[in-house]
């Protein structure tokens, strides 16, 4: 039986992250796991914090009656509450739980999203280099996506931003802190996006839509704040998760929030709650979804991604890669010292550094570092970058 053209076609351009996962698997069968660096999928390696243990133990311990049944597809409305009152004291804006809808994690969310405001051939705008993952959902939904180049260090480009923006535009997606860039989103750029967004609203006479994207937004390092989305557009959607401030990807639990600034916003929700059932996801996960309410304040330790945030770009610098400091999320994006990221990367593998082209991430020339692992494995592996690095050194004298 043969699959869908379709199918087809994305598998043949499919994830670089799990091609490189996949590659790694068979160094590690051969050189034993203890021996292979393996940076290709952002995959937390902390423990979930305490509070969130000993939560669970108390549901465990004292379960309540008929906690692993069908709610309403929008999610408990104690969870929502818990997590409207935590946006209502971090914006000031009147968030109630209907603004709320929990999710399959921050990717069930995005789904959800897309498909309650695309038509057929719609475009969704997203900055580059970006999570490659966006592509097959704007299309799962029919739009189309429409990449847009950043700054050099990675920054929104809104003049770019804005010559993409037509007729066929109904979204503008971002991701802050970024994958794979580590790079935040700083308050200026957003005024400008808020205020590109409104004018364009008024010359096509329709609503755009922003949706942000912030799975990794307690991941911050440097004392850089994080800004509210909320305030710079009305129309704005968040998608998060609880898979890197708590630990929990394989738990998939997240939430999707309309501003209550939002026009229509009650015909939003709607959607996102059909979305939510139609697509199959039903509802988020009842257990998570009990333990995630009170912890909306609580993460794990940030200092831990930070440290080996300073260790890792420290020497890549001494060693002569050229990388944007990350302020948050845990990735690197360096540029690879030859215009060939591929074959760079490959050439890592000869040391067993396992790491990710760019052009997976719709940005040739670079590569992908997700330091989510324990510090011995990177202070393991950077002889090996060094080694390499002085390679390309030698080559070009």
């Amino acid at each position: 039986m043969a699959i869908s053209q379709k199918v087809k076609n994305a598998l043949e351009g499919a994830s670089w992250v799990r091609k490189m996962f996949e590659e790694g698997e068979e160094l590690k069968r051969l050189y034993g796991e203890e021996n292979v660096f393996d940076f290709s999928l952002g995959n937390p390696n902390l423990e979930p914090p305490p509070s969130l243990k000993k939560a669970l133990k108390a549901l465990a311990d004292q379960p309540i009656a008929g906690m692993h049944r069908y709610m309403p597809n929008s999610g408990y409305s104690e969870t929502r509450g818990a997590i409207a009152q935590y946006l209502k004291e971090e914006s000031g804006l009147a968030f109630g739980e209907k603004h709320v809808v929990m999710t399959v994690g921050a990717a069930g969310g995005l789904n959800i999203v897309l498909k309650a405001i695309l038509d057929e051939g719609d475009e969704v705008i997203v900055p580059s280099p970006y999570f490659m993952e966006f592509k097959f959902y704007i299309e799962n939904c029919n739009g189309e996506i429409r990449l847009v180049e950043t700054n050099e260090d990675f920054s929104l480009n809104i003049a770019e931003i804005e010559k993409a923006i037509g007729k066929r535009t109904k979204a503008i997606l971002i991701n802050s802190p970024n994958n794979p860039t580590g790079v935040v989103y700083d308050h200026n750029s957003l005024k400008k996006l808020g205020e590109l967004l409104k004018t364009k609203n008024q010359e096509l006479g329709k609503t755009l839509y922003l949706i942000t994207d912030e799975a990794y937004r307690r991941i911050i390092y440097d004392g850089t704040k994080l800004p509210i989305s909320f305030h710079y557009y009305a129309h704005t959607l968040r998608v998060t998760s609880h898979s890197k401030d708590l630990s929990l990807p394989g738990e998939r639990i997240g939430y999707v929030a309309v501003s209550p600034l939002c026009e229509e916003v009650d015909d939003m929700i709607s959607a996102l709650v059909f979305a939510n059932r139609t697509l199959g996801f039903v509802n988020a996960p009842a257990l998570m979804q009990r333990l995630v309410a009170p912890l909306q304040r609580n993460s794990i330790k940030i200092r831990d991604y930070e440290e080996k945030r300073d260790l890792f770009y420290n020497s890549l610098k001494v060693f002569g890669y050229q990388v944007v400091k990350p302020q948050g999320a845990f990735y690197l994006f360096p540029k690879a010292p030859i215009e060939d990221d591929v074959a760079f990367v490959k050439e890592l593998q000869q040391k067993r550094i396992l790491t990710v082209p760019g052009r997976g991430f719709g940005k040739k020339g670079y590569f992908r570092i997700a330091y989510s692992v324990e510090t011995k494995t990177i202070e393991r592996a950077l002889p090996g970058f060094k080694e390499v690095a002085e390679k390309y050194r030698t080559n070009e004298k």
